[in-house]
């Protein structure tokens, strides 16, 4: 899920991006050093830096918000399932194949019947091919495996074998906007519009940030002033507000579909409720 600080986090990652495109070895900003962090200034190490020659971009949310929750909570996908197994079916033999890696599953059909098997992190393909061929030989007798190959008998029919592994899926419970201070501190005037020209244009230019938690936040300019006169420091600042559309979210773990279960239930004129089910394995 994605808060306050997350936002904060994004745009100080955004801006530094601006502002040191090639890393800290070369700035956009030439002839002193640009400090971006989300929260507000300590003052103390605000003075040293500006009698220093340094500048400062702080990212400050503001406490007024609303919400804008809109969107229905559909579950989708943030990080797609990856396989690192293979299994291949050449007439009545299957393949393990691929590198070994939890969580995944190896289901096999066979004359009708599912036959799954949930990877251990201890496993070898050798070892997943002798646990399903165990599996399997209980029903389809003659099963057997041979190092990382399944060998099943010349009568079985229907064979298929898929993979399943794991990702996470997120939906939205609500969606709120707060306004967001980014405040550019430098020791001149000029200092002051080198920085905020380095990356005020591009950051009004953005539609969207893509936060942790695989949603977009809008990003949307507001407004923005100078103040030249401050108690505590000898600097000169830049005020420019976006407002940030942001989601709340919930995630979890979710499995690929591995083996797909049909019951169906014969209604047939004067048959009553208690027919046999028939089950079909997708």
């Amino acid at each position: 899920m994605a808060d306050l600080s997350d936002v904060g986090n994004v745009l100080a990652g955004v801006i530094s991006g601006f502002l040191y495109p090639n890393g800290t070895s070369a700035q956009s900003v030439p002839g002193f050093p640009v400090k971006v962090y989300p929260g507000w200034p300590d003052p103390a190490t605000l003075d040293a830096d500006m009698a220093a020659g340094a500048a400062h971009v702080s990212i400050f949310p503001h406490p007024n918000g609303r919400n804008t929750t809109r969107h229905p909570g559909d579950w989708q996908t943030v990080v797609a399932p990856t396989q690192t197994l293979t299994a291949t079916v050449n007439g009545t033999s299957i393949t393990i194949g691929g590198a070994v890696a939890t969580p995944q599953t190896v289901a096999v059909l066979a004359n009708g019947k599912p036959f799954v098997y949930a990877v251990q992190g201890s496993d070898t393909l050798n070892s997943v091919a002798a646990a399903l061929a165990t599996l399997i030989a209980a029903q389809v007798p003659g099963t057997t495996s041979a190092g990382p190959v399944i060998n099943l008998p010349s009568s079985a029919r229907g064979i298929t074998a898929r993979i399943s592994a794991f990702g996470t899926v997120a939906r939205e419970v609500r969606r709120q906007e707060h306004t967001v201070q980014v405040t550019v501190w430098a020791p001149t005037p000029a200092a002051r519009v080198a920085v905020v020209t380095a990356f005020d244009a591009f950051l009004s230019d953005m539609r969207f940030l893509s936060m942790p938690d695989g949603f977009g936040a809008r990003l949307i300019y507001a407004n923005g002033f100078d103040t030249d006169k401050l108690q505590k420091a000898s600097a000169y600042r830049r005020d420019s507000l976006y407002t940030v559309d942001f989601a709340t979210t919930i995630s979890q773990q979710a499995a690929q579909i591995a083996v797909g279960q049909l019951n169906t239930t014969p209604q047939v004129a004067g048959v009553d409720g208690s027919s046999a089910v028939f089950t079909t394995y997708l």
